[in-house]
This record gives C-alpha cells, sequence and structure tokens, in this order.
C-alpha cells in the first residue's frame, strides 16, 4: 500500500472516531425522560365528579368537617385547603384544626388495618365527645371508594379527601398507613403514631395522656 493511501486511510480511521466521540457527547447531554413526581398526583380522580359522588356521599353520610377554630392552626398546615369528603366544601386545614385538640388519622381505602382501625377511632371519639375531634384523612384518589368503605363500616367521622397526601408531608409523618396524628389545642404535634390500633382503649391509652385527658 503506498504511503499516501496509508495516510488517507488513517485519516478517515480518525474522523469517524471523531464523529463517534462527537455524537455520544451529545447523546449524553440529551435530556433524559421525567419521571412521575408527587406534583403529578392528584387529590382525587377525574371520574369522582360532584355527579358521581353524590350517591356515595349520601349512603356514608358523614358528620360534617370541622369550621374554622381559634388562631391560625399549626404552622405547617397553613396554606393547604382540602376537600371534605362528606359534602364536597373546602376546607383551610389548619384553621380547621385550629383552637382543638385534634386526632387526625391517615389511612386509605385499601388498607387492611385502616378498616379494622376506624371502627375503633369512631368509638373513642363517641367516648370522648366535644374534648376531642377525631378527623380522617383518606390519602387515595379514589375518593367514591372511600365513601363507600366508610358507609359500609357504618363509621361517619369526619373525613379529608387527600390524593396528594399533603398533610402527611406537612407532618412529616413516615410512609405508613395507618397513621395517627395528635395535635393540641395550640396547634403543636403532640405524637404522631405510625401503627395501627384495634380498639378504643389502646387508643385511649396512646393519645390521652399526650392531650391530659384523664377518660
Amino acid at each position: 500500500m503506498r504511503t499516501s493511501t496509508r495516510w488517507t486511510v488513517v485519516v478517515l480511521v480518525v474522523m469517524v472516531a471523531l464523529g463517534w466521540a462527537l455524537w455520544a457527547q451529545m447523546d449524553d447531554d440529551a435530556p433524559s425522560p421525567e419521571l412521575p413526581s408527587q406534583t403529578d398526583a392528584r387529590d382525587r380522580r377525574d371520574a369522582d365528579t360532584a355527579e358521581a359522588l353524590a350517591g356515595p356521599r349520601a349512603r356514608a353520610d358523614l358528620a360534617p368537617c370541622p369550621a374554622s377554630g381559634a388562631g391560625p392552626g399549626p404552622a405547617a398546615l397553613r396554606g393547604i385547603t382540602l376537600e371534605c369528603a362528606g359534602n364536597g366544601t373546602p376546607v383551610d386545614v389548619a384553621k380547621a384544626v385550629a383552637g382543638r385538640v385534634v386526632v387526625l388519622n391517615l389511612w386509605a381505602y385499601w388498607c387492611a388495618p385502616c378498616t379494622e382501625e376506624l371502627p375503633a377511632m369512631a368509638e373513642y371519639q363517641r367516648r370522648m365527645g366535644s374534648a376531642v375531634t377525631v378527623l380522617t384523612v383518606h390519602q387515595d384518589e379514589n375518593e367514591t371508594a372511600a365513601l363507600l368503605r366508610l358507609a359500609d363500616l357504618g363509621v361517619r367521622l369526619p373525613t379529608l379527601q387527600d390524593g396528594r397526601r399533603l398533610i402527611a408531608a406537612a407532618l412529616q409523618v413516615p410512609n405508613v398507613m395507618p397513621a395517627t396524628v395528635v395535635l393540641r389545642a395550640d396547634g403543636s404535634v403532640a405524637d404522631v403514631l405510625p401503627r395501627s390500633f384495634t380498639s378504643a382503649d389502646e387508643i385511649a391509652a396512646a393519645v390521652n395522656s399526650q392531650i391530659g385527658a384523664a377518660r
């Protein structure tokens, strides 16, 4: 092979190598597809329109969500507005829990321990009366399923629809269900209980000492 031919081959090989390296670099710099994030989540499904929820709401017959209490409420919850599952009205969560002792019960319709715990929460509320407000928080987009589950259980506690799990994130609740957060009347967090309860007695034993309740 003549010298000029060899040099031509060498130049071609170098050009191909440089072209390949440039293409690989451009491919590495290209933006990768974005993964779904929590911001893509919704509080409820598109199928859960007011019309579609009318029947399940009537069947569940839930207690109304708390009205605004005294004061601005916990700083961590300010700015969070959720739907009251019982009637569809918007609820300013911080104001709703302000000035009262609140037991937030975080659950989802598909959670078996939650299903066992909710009747115990209802019985605990009955025993405590106005001393405590038990407010359940449904953490799944399927609001219809939540209402039907509560109807089947005969649990009529006030419920917030929180498909994006904003309350859990704001209060730094571990990613387990069920979980219970105890709020004092001044808005401070008395306790976070990432566990399930099977009876009102168990709930009282875990909660009442935190809020200074005797019964």
